[in-house]
């Protein structure tokens, strides 16, 4: 089995019906609270969604240093910058389709453009926010936030890498967008994963010397990407998994070093594939190493309400489609 050892992934994980399924955004609970151990700068601003986006954790621990902002984004972000300014290090969570989404100026003019350490949590993200349907599907916020000057932009691939991140973007001093979602998603990695904001891990890779194609994927459809590939390598075909849980800044060595091994990539996110992960892996490559490229994401369409699972495959976003894609990329380079 050609997971690599060196990311120290749990040993089922490519068993579907045994893998242990968490929510993203309960690995952002946990990590706020750790962090708001460890450091009695921080502090946490809700929007009304305190339990749903898990920050309910640090509210009952530190009711102090937490604020409860309200149905009101716009001045979620301003009160922030605000304690940002003045030495505090807030974290603000909401919906990611109302935070960043309906504050995005805010988010841009008085944390970016100021350069201030507040950590944005977008959760219930991608279409598999499920019933709740379009107008809280956010699919849309990976492009609106990769383009701000000075932000970071995270999407863990399970609720273990959530923490990590979360307990890493504490420490950055600059913004940060932390992309989660609301559904239980396979659990990939282990406390021992390793973990850098800004460094791609390679989750699987090929037996083959020459593998045939790449699979560079971020957030929880990673799990997804790996299913494909262990599928694909059954078949013959030569395959890497790289989990780029940063897509700003992008880890440059590793998606290159990839695109020159395997001559093909695939992109996975749940995410619109214009503005995501998947542009931003593009015009990397497009600078550096052009190859060819497939997308799986969304394509130019609003979410609809739907049981979670089937969405993604509705969606075009499935192992089958992820296989798909990696054949007929690898087909292009001929």
């Amino acid at each position: 089995m050609p997971i690599n050892p060196n990311a120290k992934l749990v040993s089922n994980v490519l068993d579907l019906k045994s893998v242990e399924q968490v929510p993203t955004r309960k690995g952002y609970g946990e990590g706020l609270f750790e962090a708001g151990e460890k450091d009695e700068r921080i502090v946490a601003l809700c929007a009304d969604l305190t339990e749903s986006t898990q920050m309910h954790l640090f509210a009952k621990k530190f009711p102090k240093r937490f604020i409860e902002i309200g149905v009101a984004e716009q001045n979620l972000a301003a009160v922030a910058a605000g304690l940002a300014n003045y030495g505090k290090i807030p974290f603000i969570s909401s919906y990611a389709m109302f935070s960043p989404g309906r504050n995005w100026e805010q988010i841009r003019t008085t944390i970016c453009y100021n350069d201030v350490p507040v950590k944005i949590a977008g959760s219930h993200s991608g279409v598999s926010v499920g019933p709740d349907g379009a107008t809280h599907q956010a699919i849309e916020d990976i492009a609106i936030t990769r383009v701000i000057p000075n932000m970071v932009v995270i999407a863990p691939c399970d609720a273990n890498e959530a923490k990590k991140a979360t307990l890493a973007a504490a420490e950055l001093n600059s913004p940060v967008y932390l992309r989660f979602t609301r559904e239980k998603t396979p659990v990939c990695t282990t406390i021992e994963t390793p973990f850098q904001i800004g460094r791609a891990e390679i989750f699987f890779e090929s037996k083959k010397e020459k593998p045939d194609v790449a699979i560079i994927s971020s957030g929880p459809l990673t799990h997804n990407a790996l299913l494909a590939a262990n599928d694909l390598e059954k078949d013959g075909m030569g395959v890497i998994v790289v989990n780029s849980h940063t897509i700003k800044p992008l880890d440059e060595k590793i998606i290159i070093e990839t695109a020159r091994k395997a001559g093909a990539i695939v992109t996975v996110e749940e995410h619109q594939i214009a503005g995501g992960m998947g542009s931003a892996v593009a015009e990397l490559l497009s600078r550096n190493y052009p190859v060819p490229i497939e997308f799986v994401g969304v394509h130019d369409r609003f979410g609809e309400s739907g049981v979670p699972g089937e969405l993604i495959t509705a969606f075009g976003m499935g192992v089958s489609d992820i296989k798909k894609a990696s054949i007929l990329a690898n087909k292009r380079k001929s």
